[in-house]
C-alpha cells in the first residue's frame, strides 16, 4: 500500500510542479515582453520622423509588434528548456550515483552529449529557415497592410488582381518556410526518440548485470529505465527550441536596427514656464534633408510678433511645410537659429514646446476609436461639455446626433468628408488652446465654398493667437497681417496684401492669373 501511495504522490507532485513551472515561466516571459514593448516604443518615439522615414508603415508595424513578440521565444523556448535540461541531468546523475556510479555516469554522459550536440546541430540547420520566416512574415504583413489601405485605388485602376497575386506569392513563400521548420521539428523529435531508445536499452542491458553491489537488481532495473525515459522527456523541448533561435536572432537584429539609431532631435530635461504668447524669430536658417543634395531651405529670416497672422505662400515643394516642421522641431536646422519669445527653440523641453504649439496638419490622422478619444488627444483633461462645445464651434454638431461622443469614427475617419476632417483638426487645435497656431494647407483639396467656411472659422478661433498658415492658394490672404512668398527654399517677397500688390512682384503675378 505504501509504495502505491508513494507513486501516486509523486505523480501528483509532478503534475503540480509542472503547473507551477509553467505559471512562473510564462509570468516571467510576459513581464519581460512587457518591458521589451515599453522599452522599444520609448526608443521609437524620439526617432520620428527622421529615423522612421525609410521604413514602410507595414514593415515598421511588423518590427515593433511581431518581431518584439518573437523575442519571447528566447526565454520561453530556449533559455527555460536549456536550464531545465541541465537541472534534470544533474539531479538524475547525482541521485542515481548513490545506487550505481557507473550507470549514473553513463546515463548522465548520454544526456550531456545529447544536450551539447543536438541543439547546435539543429540551430545550424534551422537558422536559414528562421531568418526566412522572419523576413517573409514581415513582407507579408507589409503587403497585406498596403493592400488593405489601398484596396479602393487598386480596384479603380484594375490592379487589385495583380496585387493579390503578389500577396499570394509572398504567403506561399512564408508557408513554405513554415513547412521547412515543421519538418526540422519532426526530425529533431525523431532523433531525440531514437537516442532515448538507445539510452533505455543501454540502461536495461547494463542494469541487468547488477546495480551496485546488488547482483539481483529486480525493481532497480525499472528505476534506471524509467529515469532515462523521464530525463529524455524533460529534454525533449531542447532540440526544437534552438530551431527558433535563428528566428529570435533575426527579429532582434530587425528591432535593434531601429532602436539603435541616434535621434536627430533631442530635448533638454529642464522645463520652462508655460508660454502665454508666442513671438518667433528665424535667423539665417538653412536645412537639407538627409540623403538630399539640394537644400530645402536657404538662409530663411523672418520675424513674427505675438498675435500676428502670417501666411506663407508658394508652390508645392518650395519649403513651406519644411519650415513648419522646423518650428515644431520635427527636424533641427543645420544652420541658423529659431527663437520663441526670445529663447532658442532647442532650449525648450518637449512638454513646454508642445503646450505652446497647436498644429492643423494637411493630412489629418484619426485613430480607429470614438469621437471622444480622438478629441481627447488634444486635451486629455477636457470634459464632455468642452468637447461638444468645440465640435459645435467648428460646425460639426451633426456628429453628435446619433451616438454623441461615443460615435465610432473608424480607421482614418473614412466616413468623414475632407471638410469635416479639417474641421475636426481645428476642433483639436481649439481644445489644445496653444498661443501659436501652425496651419499646413488647411484648405487643400476643398471646394470654394468649404474653403471659405474653413478660412472664416480659422479667423474666428485664432483672434488672440499667433498664426502661421502655409498655403499655395490665394483666397483670404488679404486678411493676414503679412504674407511671405517662398520659392526654391528662399523667401523672395514679404509684406501685407496691399504692399505686395503695389510692388508688382511674384504675389502680384499670382493674383493676375486668377
Amino acid at each position: 500500500m505504501l509504495p502505491a501511495a508513494g507513486v501516486r504522490g509523486a505523480a501528483i507532485t509532478r503534475t503540480a510542479g509542472r503547473y507551477f513551472e509553467r505559471l512562473v515561466s510564462h509570468d516571467a516571459t510576459f513581464r519581460v515582453l512587457q518591458h521589451l514593448r515599453v522599452s522599444t516604443f520609448s526608443k521609437l518615439l524620439p526617432l520620428s520622423p527622421a529615423g522612421l522615414a525609410r521604413f514602410r508603415q507595414g514593415e515598421l508595424l511588423n518590427r515593433v509588434v511581431a518581431d518584439v513578440d518573437t523575442l519571447d521565444h528566447l526565454y520561453l523556448r530556449v533559455i527555460s528548456p536549456l536550464v531545465g535540461a541541465l537541472a534534470v541531468i544533474l539531479v538524475v546523475t547525482f541521485g542515481l550515483s548513490f545506487l550505481d556510479t557507473t550507470l549514473a555516469l553513463t546515463l548522465g554522459g548520454i544526456l550531456l552529449a545529447t544536450l551539447l550536440l543536438l541543439p547546435p546541430l539543429f540551430y545550424r540547420a534551422g537558422q536559414p529557415t528562421g531568418e526566412a520566416l522572419t523576413v517573409q512574415r514581415g513582407n507579408y504583413r507589409q503587403q497585406l497592410t498596403s493592400w488593405l489601405q489601398s484596396h479602393a485605388e487598386l480596384t479603380i485602376f484594375g490592379a487589385a488582381t495583380r496585387a493579390r497575386e503578389q500577396l499570394d506569392a509572398t504567403e506561399n513563400s512564408w508557408q513554405e518556410a513554415q513547412r521547412r521548420q515543421a519538418g526540422l521539428t519532426a526530425l529533431s523529435q525523431a532523433v531525440m526518440l531514437l537516442i532515448s531508445g538507445i539510452a533505455v536499452l543501454t540502461m536495461l542491458w547494463m542494469a541487468s548485470a547488477g546495480v551496485g553491489e546488488n547482483q539481483s537488481p529486480g525493481a532497480l532495473i525499472a528505476l534506471f529505465v524509467f529515469c532515462a525515459l523521464a530525463a529524455f522527456e524533460a529534454m525533449a523541448p531542447v532540440t526544437g527550441a534552438f530551431q527558433h533561435l535563428g528566428q529570435v536572432i533575426a527579429s532582434a537584429l530587425r528591432v535593434t536596427q531601429i532602436t539603435s539609431q541616434v535621434p536627430e532631435v533631442t530635448f533638454p530635461e529642464v522645463s520652462h514656464l508655460e508660454q502665454q504668447q508666442a513671438a518667433l524669430e528665424v535667423r539665417g536658417v538653412s536645412f537639407t534633408y538627409p540623403g538630399q543634395s539640394q537644400p530645402a531651405l536657404k538662409d530663411i529670416a523672418m520675424s513674427v510678433n505675438a498675435g500676428q497672422r502670417i501666411a506663407i505662400l508658394g508652390k508645392t515643394g518650395c519649403g513651406k511645410s519644411t519650415l513648419l516642421q522646423l518650428l515644431t522641431r520635427a527636424w533641427d536646422a543645420q544652420q541658423g537659429e529659431i527663437q520663441l519669445n526670445g529663447i532658442a527653440l532647442n532650449a525648450f523641453d518637449e512638454a513646454t514646446l508642445r503646450n505652446t504649439t497647436s498644429v492643423v496638419p494637411q493630412r489629418v490622422h484619426l485613430f480607429s476609436a470614438t469621437l471622444r478619444d480622438n478629441l481627447l488627444l488634444a486635451s486629455p483633461e477636457a470634459s464632455d461639455e468642452q468637447l461638444s462645445t468645440a465640435l459645435v464651434q467648428v460646425g460639426l454638431e451633426k456628429l453628435l446626433e446619433d451616438s454623441g461622443l461615443n460615435g465610432w469614427l473608424g480607421e482614418g475617419g473614412r466616413q468623414l468628408s475632407g471638410g469635416e476632417l479639417r474641421r475636426l483638426a481645428i476642433a483639436r487645435a481649439i481644445l489644445h488652446n496653444a498661443p501659436l497656431m501652425l496651419l499646413d494647407e488647411p484648405t487643400e483639396g476643398l471646394d470654394a465654398e468649404t474653403e471659405r467656411q474653413i478660412l472664416d472659422l480659422l479667423a474666428e478661433v485664432t483672434r488672440d493667437k499667433t498664426v502661421l498658415m502655409v498655403t499655395h492658394r490665394l483666397r483670404g490672404l488679404n486678411a493676414f497681417d503679412s504674407i511671405i512668398v517662398m520659392d526654391n527654399g528662399q523667401i523672395i517677397e514679404q509684406g501685407n496684401h496691399a504692399e505686395l500688390m503695389a510692388s508688382g512682384g511674384r504675389y502680384y503675378q499670382f493674383r493676375q492669373r486668377l
